[in-house]
C-alpha cells in the first residue's frame, strides 16, 4: 500500500493532483515531449487507421508511474477524434461492471484502463472476445439452463497502462496489437516540460532555477511538477515570485530534497543500513522495521530510484549500500559490501 501523505517525490499520482497534472497535460504529439520513439509509432497506427476509416489497434503501455501513460492515452484519443471513457482496474469488479461500460461504447471510442495489471482474471478472460472480435458473451442463467448469450459491441480501441508488465498474463498480453514501454526522460526534456508548465502556471523561471528542479526530479515529469508547483508557493510567499537559482534551492531545501533528488526517507533507507547494519546485506522487513515504511512504499518508490542512481543494490541475502551510496552521504566506505556484489 503506497501511502499518500508528504512524499512529495513519490511518482504515483495522489487523488488531490489530478485536477492540477490534467491543467498541465498537453493535449497533442506536438505539445508532448520525450518518448520520441513511442510517439512516431503511434502517430504512424493513428494515420494508418483513420485512412482505413477504422479503430485503431488495441494499445498497452507500461513503464514507471508518472511518465505519461495516461497522457498518450488522452492524446491518442484525441487525434482519432474519439472519444475517451476512463476506468482502472481496481474499479472492475465485476463481469456486470464490465458489461456496462462496453455497452455504452460507440464506434471508434477509447476505452482507458488504468493499473489494467489489477483487473481478476475473470474480468480479463471476458475481455478477450472483446478485444478480438468486438462482442461480449455473457453466462445467462444457471447449471442445466444456462446458455451463452454474445452481444455484439462496437469497434472500439482499448488502451491498458501499468507499471506491472509482468503480472499480466501472456493471453491478455498478445491481445494488444502496440505494446510500448515508457522509459525515463533525460535532463534536457525535464527542463523543456518545466519550462512550458511554467508559462501555464504564470511563474517567470530561469535556466539556473529550472535546471535545480529538473535535477532533483528523479527524470519523472509528474514529480517535476510537483517539485515546480511547491517551488512556486515558495517564491509566491517568501520571493518575488520568479524562480531562480537561489529561490529553488531553498524551496528544495525546506522540502529537505537533496542534489540527487533524494529525500529525508531515501537518506534514512541508506543511513540505516549503514548505521545498524554496518552497510548490508540486511532484508526488506527489517528495513521496513526499522524505518517505520510499509514494506511496499520501500519496493515502490524508494527503492527503484536508489538501485537506479547505483546508491542501493539487491543481492541473494539482502540489501546493501554500495560505495557510491556512501560517497553521496559523506561516509567512509568500508568495502565489505563488496564481496556481495
Amino acid at each position: 500500500m503506497i501511502q499518500e501523505d508528504n512524499q512529495v517525490l513519490d511518482s504515483h499520482q495522489k487523488e488531490t493532483e489530478k485536477s492540477f497534472e490534467f491543467s498541465l497535460r498537453p493535449k497533442t504529439f506536438t505539445e508532448y515531449i520525450g518518448q520520441e520513439n513511442v510517439k512516431k509509432n503511434i502517430g504512424i497506427s493513428i494515420k494508418a487507421a483513420k485512412q482505413r476509416n477504422e479503430a485503431m489497434e488495441h494499445v498497452l503501455l507500461y513503464g514507471p508511474p508518472g511518465l505519461g501513460k495516461t497522457t498518450l492515452a488522452y492524446i491518442i484519443a484525441g487525434e482519432m477524434n474519439s472519444n475517451i471513457k476512463i476506468t482502472s482496474g481496481p474499479a472492475i469488479e465485476k463481469v456486470g461492471d464490465l458489461a456496462a461500460i462496453l455497452t455504452n461504447l460507440e464506434d471508434g471510442d477509447v476505452l482507458f484502463i488504468d493499473e489494467v495489471h489489477r483487473l481478476n482474471k475473470i474480468i480479463e478472460e471476458v475481455l478477450y472476445p472483446a478485444m478480438e472480435d468486438y462482442a461480449l458473451d455473457i453466462i445467462v442463467g444457471k447449471g442445466p439452463s444456462a446458455r451463452t448469450l454474445r452481444i455484439d459491441l462496437p469497434k472500439f480501441t482499448l488502451i491498458g497502462a501499468t507499471t506491472r508488465y509482468d503480472l499480466l498474463s501472456s493471453p491478455f498480453r498478445d491481445r494488444f496489437g502496440l505494446v510500448f514501454r515508457l522509459d525515463y526522460y533525460d535532463k534536457s526534456e525535464i527542463s523543456k516540460i518545466i519550462k512550458n508548465n511554467s508559462k501555464k502556471l504564470s511563474v517567470e523561471i530561469d535556466n539556473d532555477g529550472c535546471d535545480i528542479i529538473s535535477e532533483r526530479s528523479r527524470l519523472t515529469p509528474r514529480i517535476a511538477n510537483r517539485l515546480l508547483k511547491r517551488v512556486r508557493d515558495y517564491v509566491q510567499v517568501h520571493g518575488n515570485g520568479k524562480i531562480d537559482n537561489k529561490s529553488a534551492l531553498k524551496a528544495l531545501e525546506i522540502m529537505d530534497v537533496d542534489s540527487h533528488g533524494l529525500d529525508y526517507i531515501d537518506r534514512r533507507i541508506l543511513e540505516t543500513i549503514i548505521d545498524k547494519f554496518s552497510g548490508g546485506p540486511v532484508g526488506i522487513s527489517t528495513i521496513s522495521a526499522s524505518v517505520g515504511e510499509e514494506i511496499g512504499t520501500i519496493e515502490e518508490v524508494y527503492e527503484p530510484y536508489l538501485m537506479r542512481m547505483g546508491f542501493l543494490a539487491r543481492t541473494s541475502r539482502g540489501r546493501v549500500v554500495t560505495e557510491l551510496g556512501y560517497k553521496h552521504l559523506g561516509r567512509n566506505f568500508n568495502g565489505s559490501a563488496d564481496k556481495l556484489l
